[in-house]
This record gives C-alpha cells, sequence and structure tokens, in this order.
C-alpha cells in the first residue's frame, strides 16, 4: 500500500479499465451502481485503496456502496427478504410436522397452504365488508354533491368565481388531464401484476428456504471459525425467535385491535364500524403511519357519510383509547420485549426503509432491526452499536405490566 497522487490514481484505475475490457453496459438504473461496484473491485486488484482516506470516511463509502446495493436490488430483495421472516415464522410448525413423521417438502406445502388460507380470509373479510359499504355510496354521493355545491358558492362569494367560470376551469381541467388517465390505469394493473409475480415469488421462497433451511445453517457455520460455532448457532436461533415473536405477536394484536376499534366505532356512531376497524388494523403492520392513516380515513369516510362533530369526537377519542391500551398493555404483553428497540433508533429504521424500499420497507424495519441487535448483542466488537439502539433499562420499572404478565 503506498501514498499515491491522483494524477497516478486516475492513470492506474483507467489502465485497470481497459486491461479488464469491462463491457459495454446498457443504460439503465443500475448502470451507476454497477459502475461504482466494477471500480471498487478494480481498485482492490491493482491494490491501491486510498491509504490516505481515514477510517471515518473509509466507512462511509462502504456504507454508501451497502445502502446503495440495497436500493437498487430492491425487485430481489423485498421478496427474499419477506420470505426469510415469514419462514422463521413457520419454522415450529414445520418442525412440529416433521417430528409427526411427515417429509420436509411437505411440512414447507402445509405452511405455504395455511398462509395462503389466511390471506384469502383477510381478502373475503374486506371484500365482504367493501359490499356492505357500496350499500351506502348513492347516499355518500350525495352528501359530495351537496358538499362540492357549497364549495362552489363559497369561492362565488368570497373570491367573485362565478359558477360558470368554475365550471369551465373544471372541464379544461378534465381536458388536461383526459391524456393521463391511460397512464393512471396502465399504472394501477402494471403494479397489481408485479404484486401477484412478488406474491408468487414469496411463496416459492418461503418453501426453498425452509426446505433448505439446515442447508443453509450449515454454509453459515461453516463461514466461522470453530470456536464461534456456538455462538453463531446461538444467533441464528434467537434471531428466527425475534421474527416469530414480533408476527405471531403483531398478528395477535391486529385481532384485538379490530375488536376494540370496532366497539368503539360502534358506539361513536361510525356505520360500517367493522370495515374500519378492519382497515386501521390491517393498517398497523405499517408503524406509526398506519394508524394514523386509517383513523383519518375514518374520520373522512365519517365525515362523508354525514356524520357530525359528536362522531369525529368519538372517533378520535377511540383512537387515543385504543393507542394507550396498545402501547402500555398489548405491545408489552403479546410482542414482549425480544424486539427491544428505542424510539429514536426504531423511527430511524422506519425512515430509512420507507426511503430504500418503501412501503415494504417500513414493514421489515423493525423485524429486521430487532435481528440486528441480536447480531450486535452477540458479537463482542459491535455490542456497543447493540446497547446504543436497544432499550435503556430502569430498576422497578413496567411493575403493572408485570403483575398483568403474571395473571396471564
Amino acid at each position: 500500500m503506498r501514498l499515491i497522487t491522483a494524477e497516478t490514481f486516475l492513470h492506474a484505475v483507467s489502465k485497470q479499465i481497459q486491461l479488464v475490457r469491462m463491457p459495454e453496459i446498457i443504460l439503465s438504473k443500475y448502470s451507476c451502481f454497477i459502475f461504482h461496484a466494477y471500480l471498487t473491485v478494480s481498485l482492490f486488484k491493482i491494490n491501491i485503496m486510498p491509504t490516505s482516506l481515514s477510517k471515518a470516511t473509509y466507512l462511509f463509502i462502504i456504507a454508501f456502496a451497502f445502502f446503495a446495493g440495497i436500493y437498487f436490488a430492491k425487485p430481489f430483495l423485498v421478496p427474499f427478504t419477506i420470505a426469510g421472516i415469514l419462514a422463521m415464522l413457520f419454522l415450529p410448525i414445520s418442525n412440529w410436522l416433521e417430528k409427526k413423521g411427515f417429509g420436509r417438502g411437505i411440512s414447507a406445502a402445509a405452511c405455504i397452504f395455511i398462509f395462503i388460507l389466511f390471506i384469502a380470509g383477510i381478502v373475503a373479510l374486506v371484500t365482504w365488508q367493501i359490499s356492505d359499504l357500496a350499500k351506502d355510496f348513492t347516499g355518500m354521493e350525495q352528501k359530495v354533491t351537496q358538499s362540492i355545491a357549497k364549495l362552489k358558492e363559497t369561492l362565488s362569494n368570497t373570491f367573485g368565481i362565478s359558477p360558470e367560470k368554475q365550471q369551465e376551469m373544471m372541464k379544461q381541467q378534465q381536458q388536461s388531464g383526459s391524456g393521463g388517465m391511460s397512464s393512471i390505469v396502465t399504472g394501477i394493473m402494471s403494479s397489481i401484476m408485479s404484486m401477484l409475480v412478488d406474491f408468487i415469488l414469496v411463496l416459492v421462497y418461503i418453501f426453498l428456504l425452509m426446505y433448505f433451511r439446515r442447508h443453509v445453517k450449515q454454509f453459515i457455520l461453516k463461514l466461522v471459525p470453530q470456536d464461534e460455532k456456538a455462538n453463531t448457532t446461538k444467533i441464528i436461533y434467537a434471531s428466527s425467535k425475534v421474527a416469530q415473536k414480533y408476527l405471531s405477536g403483531l398478528a395477535m394484536m391486529i385481532v384485538l385491535l379490530w375488536i376494540m376499534y370496532g366497539i368503539g366505532f360502534t358506539i361513536a356512531g361510525v356505520k360500517n364500524a367493522f370495515f374500519f376497524a378492519i382497515l386501521c388494523g390491517l393498517l398497523e403492520i405499517i408503524p406509526f403511519v398506519g394508524n394514523l392513516a386509517g383513523t383519518a380515513l375514518t374520520v373522512l369516510m365519517a365525515l362523508t357519510q354525514g356524520g357530525g362533530g359528536n362522531i369525529v369526537i368519538g372517533v378520535l377519542i377511540t383512537y387515543a383509547l385504543v393507542q394507550f391500551i396498545q402501547t402500555y398493555i398489548l405491545e408489552p404483553l403479546v410482542v414482549g420485549a425480544e424486539v427491544n428497540i428505542n424510539p429514536l433508533f426504531t423511527i430511524i429504521a422506519i425512515v430509512l426503509g420507507e426511503l430504500i424500499w418503501g412501503i415494504p420497507g417500513m414493514i421489515l424495519a423493525i423485524p429486521l432491526i430487532g435481528i440486528f441487535k441480536i447480531i450486535c448483542d452477540n458479537v463482542e466488537p459491535l455490542k456497543p452499536y447493540g446497547f446504543l439502539i436497544g432499550k435503556e433499562k430502569k430498576k422497578g420499572s413496567s411493575g403493572f405490566i408485570e403483575k398483568i404478565k403474571r395473571m396471564f
């Protein structure tokens, strides 16, 4: 390793690229990432990784390359990661079936069948509630029409825009947006097809990961020294337990939220209360944002259905009570301390997940950072990072929660 000038550095890189004869890369959104990865490999080949860079700068470059890689690999990594988390969830069922004498392939197929039945049940439940909601569309349309008429009258009286002028502006807007309607429909159809393909990929990945799980585990153990194998096995087991605890607890909590929101919305007088309870519960899979979005949609639909201020207040009171019960009772009981991440890094993980992978990133952020904390807690050089993202242990706290746990 030697200190080099910028001219020598660039000359060596260009010479290395010419020697390897890098093939022409098709211009796409992956080109920049591929070129950066190729350039890094070239620098290693010619043994001139810049020693003048500080360690912090070098780590920053590595982190940037990592996040760029997982960003551009989103079409592959998102289905694969979802499948990996779900495969961990179904491991106890698969192990139980194998102990009963069933083959590993049959056990994995049975787990996939259970997952498909669960998804089909959720879709059927939502479809049933939407069909009930559709019966009120006529009344809702009348309410919307009346609201638009009042808005036109307000614009005319306040800003002096005549109804004829407003109608002309609306026609111009419709004409300008008519060309984009076909692209919107095409985009929706493309998104639906992409979701179907990803769903099939997830099912295939789940089956293969569960079928070859011991082979993958042995591969991981072969990567570590002999004296680290026991600790690595412990990390693998703890990581799978984190995913199982989080997902099973989340499913149980969603069912309890359906019950609580259904009771609260019914008391508040919301029409189709069970539908909005299901909606708020399902959106809980998106941390922080989901419950707010569900409550906002409930308030909006209640106003559209002709509800007054009392219904809105009732919905908000229901939301506040449910969040209190969820935060201080349900989460400690059904999720537990396995996903023990402090709020600061929880929010950071969710924001980064959304920036990199969108909504799937927000959903996967919590279990992934929980697994990362398990790794940090069991690898000596990474223990400070595990402490940083974990919660501070307070002596004598959570006595009320511990009493409830003992009751159950």
